[in-house]
């Protein structure tokens, strides 16, 4: 490898105007990040707009995450031999038609296509911003700081994404360039866009730490099959209509899978090194940063529907509760950072995988019909807490694991925690929630004495999402408050199984840490031995 000139340092191991490179780091990651969640608190008006099913809700929900997941490790190899500041600059580009595709999109299906596109496009801009922060800031305590602060800001910036989405809302359809309000959501993020690139063209030092290596673009297209077939497969199981379509998809899966192994063996520059991903450090603290960040999108894609649809609450107050998420992550990530210096990744891991399980049994128990606001502030306030404590070792582990000329590949995976941990999570929470509102409906159908009498249109619309539920209790107003009451207990009864899988994964991966990420004092000879490696063999 031949690792090209690197951007001098400071004793701190900080490089030159770092507090401007960080803040345009943190500039283009909110590109990246705000259309993530901003859909969600929209879902009930899109929704509404379109008369969408779930199925439909759940792929506009999963589709910006799923286009990021599909995209980043091909991307983050790009990044690392043609230049990161580059593919920055093309995603933070191509995020400007992205926008304007989702937010004039005419039907429900290419509102779906701007959403992957939007991904695809963050999938260039966002994993750069890691991967810079680990090639022009030294190991030691100043990386660390910086990720936690990096990680804690991005993890916030997600969540005032729906509070903005939920202002918009407010706006009355029309009154905008004659668009309806949920447009709005997708275009006000061409703005931040605009204001990234001019930073990202002045601020980001070019060409630092990269490999003049080839790409593996063959392992490239067949990760993004392999991924893109996986959480495409989870939206489509629950429906018996689309059964067929899955298992085609689980088939696409399991041969790029097979296929994306054996190529990434044999290849002489892998896109992604099996050989340094085996280390425990890099891929226990990858699947159990998943399982984190996939948390907190499947609470908020929960959560705000929730909010909305049983407890009868408007936009903004949708989304209040994730921005007490936001402000807990800033608070808990100082605290997280000096964790992982005193007592270790593991220690601080499973410190932030207490507070999510909480989060989930508070949600499993205290989420009723009746609930009061601030319940889902709590659940949300130890969800911040969880991601503010986990998110720095989860990424702090990961590029500490790898060589400097591979930080596209620990940037690329510290991405998929996120992108890949939400489209698993929106899509498994979506599908329990979709097949739990079904059945629920079906059930309460069936008890009705003039059940023979129901249309099958009826039946149909009801038992296809809440929206749906909406639309018939419009038509029928005599029966509004007994149909509003059926969807609701139906919402309930799915998301019950949808926070259930949520403690499930949650006690996996803590149980994954604690048997099998090394402890302080292993962790520290096991990232120095790669080191030493990593650099003998530069």
């Amino acid at each position: 490898m031949s690792p090209q000139s690197a951007v001098p340092a400071g004793a701190d191991g900080a490089p030159a105007n770092a507090k401007r490179i960080l803040v345009t780091l943190i500039v283009i990651a909110a590109v990246a990040n705000m259309p993530l969640a901003m859909a969600n608190v929209a879902l009930p008006s899109i929704g509404a707009y379109f008369t969408a099913s779930q199925l439909q809700l759940n792929l506009i929900a999963v589709g910006y995450s799923l286009g990021l997941a599909c995209s980043v490790l091909w991307l983050g190899a790009l990044g690392d031999r043609y230049g990161r500041k580059q593919i920055a600059i093309l995603g933070v580009v191509l995020a400007i038609p992205a926008a304007l595709v989702s937010g004039i999109a005419p039907s429900a299906e290419i509102l779906i296509f701007g959403r992957l596109f939007g991904g695809f496009a963050a999938g260039m801009a966002y994993p750069t911003t890691l991967a810079l922060i680990a090639a022009l800031w030294g190991p030691g305590a100043a990386r660390t700081h910086t990720i936690a602060l990096w990680a804690a800001t991005g993890g916030a910036i997600s969540v005032t994404g729906p509070l903005i989405s939920g202002l918009l809302l407010r706006i009355p359809d029309g009154a905008v360039l004659g668009l309806p309000n949920w447009s709005l959501v997708f275009i006000i993020v061409i703005p931040l866009a605009v204001v990234a690139l001019f930073m990202a063209l002045r601020n980001i030092p070019s060409h630092v730490n990269e490999t003049t290596e080839t790409v593996d673009n063959l392992g490239g297209i067949l990760s993004v099959f392999l991924i893109g077939a996986f959480v495409l497969a989870l939206n489509f199981f629950p429906f018996a209509q689309y059964r067929s379509l899955a298992l085609g998809l689980t088939a696409v899966m399991l041969v790029a899978g097979v296929l994306f192994s054996i190529r990434q063996w044999r290849v002489e520059n892998p896109l992604y090194d099996l050989r340094v991903a085996a280390r425990p450090t890099f891929w226990v603290a990858a699947v159990g940063g998943i399982i984190v960040f996939g948390a907190l999108m499947g609470a908020m894609f929960i959560g705000q529907q929730y909010v909305q649809d049983v407890l009868g609450f408007g936009t903004v107050e949708a989304a209040l509760p994730a921005l007490f998420a936001g402000a807990f992550m800033i608070l808990a990530a100082p605290r997280s950072a000096k964790l992982v210096e005193t007592r270790g990744s593991r220690f601080t891991l499973l410190a932030g995988y207490f507070f999510i399980l909480l989060a989930f049994l508070t949600m499993f128990f205290f989420w009723r019909a009746s609930a009061s606001f601030w319940m889902v502030v709590a659940a949300f306030i130890l969800i911040g807490l969880g991601i503010g404590l986990a998110g720095t070792p989860a990424s702090r582990a990961l590029t500490s694991s790898v060589p400097v000329t591979r930080v596209g590949m620990a940037s690329g995976t510290a991405d998929l925690q996120r992108d890949l941990g939400g489209a698993l999570f929106n899509s498994l929470f979506g599908a329990l929630l979709a097949s739990g509102y079904a059945a629920a409906i079906a059930a309460q159908l069936a008890n009705e004495p003039n059940a023979a009498q129901i249309p099958s249109s009826v039946s149909s619309a009801l038992e296809m999402s809440y929206a749906g539920a909406q639309t018939v209790a419009q038509q029928y107003p005599q029966y509004a408050a007994q149909i509003t009451n059926a969807a609701r207990a139906a919402f309930l009864a799915g998301a019950d199984q949808a926070y259930l899988a949520g403690i499930l994964a949650v006690a996996l991966g803590a149980a994954l840490v604690f048997f099998v990420f090394p402890k302080f004092q292993a962790e520290k000879e096991l990232l120095a031995q790669y080191h030493a490696a990593d650099t003998a063999a530069d």
